[in-house]
C-alpha cells in the first residue's frame, strides 16, 4: 500500500543547548505550526550548540551535510555530503548508525525508529502514520570522521487532522505496565527525574538495556516543540536530569525494553506545577 506522503522542507532558527541556557530565535515558516529542535543529551554534551552556530536538528541542512526526504512506499532519505553526494559511511552511535525521531506537531504519535541504509546511501524504514497531520521528523547521525549531526524535515499525513489537548499527566499504562514520573521541571537548573515502572502492582527491577541504556527520554515543550533528548544517569534507578529553558508545559516520552519488548510511555508536566512531582 502506498503511503500518501506529502514532503515538506522548512529552515528555523531556534537555539538549544542541553545542561545550559536555551535561546530562541524567530523561524520563518506556516502560521498554524512550529517546526521543533532536537537535542540529545550524551557523555561530554556532544549535542551542545557552538556560540554563533545554530543548534541540530533545526534545518535540514548542517555542518555541510543535507536531509533529502523521497516519496516511497516507505520513507526514504538520503544524507548528501559537502561534496553532494550520499553519505555511505557513518559511525556507530547508541549502537545504531542513524536513529530517526518522528513526532506530529500536535505532541502526538511519538516514534524512535532505525531505517536500514543500502549500498548506495539511501535509508528506508516502513514508517506508519496512523493519524493525519504535519509531523517533524529528526534525522540523528554521525558521519565517519564528520561532525554528529541532526537534520530535521517536516512530512504531511493526508486526511481529516483532529489535533489533541494533552491535560497534565504524570502516570501512563502501557501493556499491564504502569510507569510513573517523578519530580518537578525547574526553569533554567538541572532538574532531577525519576522513573518507576510495576507490573500486576510489582515493581519492574530487571529492565533490559535499550541502545546501550537502560531508558531513553525525550521532551518537547508543547508551546513550539522545543526538543531535547537525555539518557539516563548514572543510578540504580532510572533517573533523568532535564532542564527546561522557559515555564510552560511539556510533553515526555520514555522508551524502555522488558521481556524483549520495546514499550514507549508518554507523560505531560507543568513548571506551574512546583512541589507536585514528589
Amino acid at each position: 500500500m502506498k503511503t500518501a506522503y506529502k514532503v515538506g522542507l522548512y529552515g528555523v532558527a531556534l537555539a538549544v543547548i542541553f545542561g545550559g541556557t536555551w535561546a530562541v530565535g524567530a523561524v520563518a515558516g506556516p502560521k498554524q505550526e512550529t517546526p521543533m529542535a532536537h537535542n540529545e543529551s550524551a557523555p561530554h554534551n556532544e549535542h551542545q550548540a557552538e556560540p554563533g552556530k545554530l543548534p541540530p536538528g533545526l534545518s535540514v541542512s548542517d555542518n555541510g551535510y543535507t536531509l533529502k526526504l523521497h516519496e516511497n512506499e516507505s520513507l526514504g532519505f538520503h544524507i548528501n555530503g559537502p561534496d553532494g553526494k550520499p553519505v555511505t559511511k557513518f559511525a556507530v552511535e547508541h549502537e545504531k548508525r542513524l536513529h530517526l525521531i518522528v513526532v506530529r506537531r500536535d505532541g502526538s504519535n511519538f516514534q524512535h525508529v532505525h531505517p536500514e541504509m543500502a549500498p548506495d546511501g539511501m535509508w528506508s524504514v516502513p514508517l506508519k502514520l496512523e493519524e493525519a497531520g504535519s509531523y517533524r521528523v529528526f534525522a540523528d547521525f554521525k558521519p565517519e570522521n564528520g561532525e554528529k549531526t541532526t537534520l530535521g524535515a517536516d512530512i504531511q499525513q493526508k486526511g481529516d487532522y483532529q489535533p489533541k489537548q494533552h491535560e497534565v499527566s504524570r502516570t501512563f499504562t502501557v501493556d499491564g505496565y504502569e510507569v510513573t514520573l517523578k519530580g518537578d521541571l525547574n526553569v533554567n537548573e538541572a532538574s532531577t527525574v525519576t522513573i518507576q515502572i510495576t507490573k500486576n502492582g510489582r515493581p519492574v527491577t530487571d529492565l533490559q538495556n535499550y541502545l546501550g541504556a537502560k531508558g531513553h527520554l525525550v521532551a518537547l515543550r508543547a508551546a513550539d516543540l522545543a526538543y531535547l533528548h537525555v539518557h539516563p544517569e548514572e543510578s540504580d534507578e532510572v533517573k533523568f536530569a532535564v532542564e527546561v529553558p522557559t515555564e510552560g508545559t511539556y510533553r515526555l516520552f520514555l522508551d524502555f525494553q522488558h521481556e524483549n519488548k520495546v514499550r514507549t510511555a508518554e507523560f505531560t508536566l507543568s513548571t506551574e506545577e512546583g512541589g507536585h512531582g514528589h
